[in-house]
């Protein structure tokens, strides 16, 4: 009786010791937890890298927006005073009654331009801010990638070892931890894009000046 009981302790402890030497990945599809554990961080990732794709593509096509916007605004400047300076050169001196009149009238071009120009100002700005929160939301992608892919190293590498409760439960406070980090680093600030909005607006109104001082010079 006490040989069996041996025999059994000696075969229960083989067989741990064979459990434990076994690969990682060998432990893990042998257990249906961590293989489920497994399967899902896996597609999650495929998950993130697809929207880490999209949002990519996102952004690429908003600074395409942008520049065109850009090049609009000096592109319709441009050809509104070449067009002013040509129509106010082809008049002779001998009119000078149709030179007073333009004169008089230079507020009426002046302003549709000038509110022309704030709407594109205001567009611009707003691609600007789509762009920031798509690249913030890039960036919030990423760093779940690169907690995930930590995660997903640590059990393939440890296997049983790999405690399930502790390891997921520190993935969900590090996700916590930077949401609260990123509220608290939501505050406003002067940057690039507030600068370019400026520029544009003082290039409209530097656009009042020459219209005036081209119809009435």
């Amino acid at each position: 009786m006490a040989d069996t009981e041996q025999n059994n302790t000696v075969r229960r402890n083989a067989s741990i010791m064979e459990w434990k030497q076994m690969h990682p990945l060998h432990q893990i599809a042998e257990t249906p937890t961590h293989k489920l554990l497994l399967k899902q961080w896996l597609k999650e990732e495929e998950l993130i890298h697809g929207r880490i794709a999209l949002k990519e593509t996102q952004i690429d096509s908003v600074r395409k927006e942008i520049t065109m916007l850009h090049i609009f605004f000096f592109l319709f400047h441009s050809l509104t005073l070449m067009l002013l300076f040509t129509s106010s050169s082809s008049v002779s001196f001998s009119e000078s009654e149709s030179s007073s009149s333009a004169c008089q009238r230079w507020w009426i071009p002046s302003l549709c331009s000038f509110v022309f120009s704030l709407g594109l100002v205001w567009a611009v700005r707003y691609k600007s801010d789509v762009e920031s929160h798509m690249e913030k939301a890039l960036q919030r992608e990423k760093e779940d990638k690169i907690l995930l892919g930590k995660c997903v190293e640590e059990l393939k590498k440890k296997g049983l070892e790999f405690d399930l409760l502790k390891e997921v439960d520190a993935l969900r406070r590090a996700k916590s931890l930077r949401v609260v980090e990123g509220k608290h680093q939501e505050i406003r600030k002067w940057s690039s894009r507030d600068f370019v909005s400026f520029f544009l607006f003082s290039m409209a109104c530097l656009v009042l000046a020459v219209t005036k001082v081209i119809l009435c010079g």
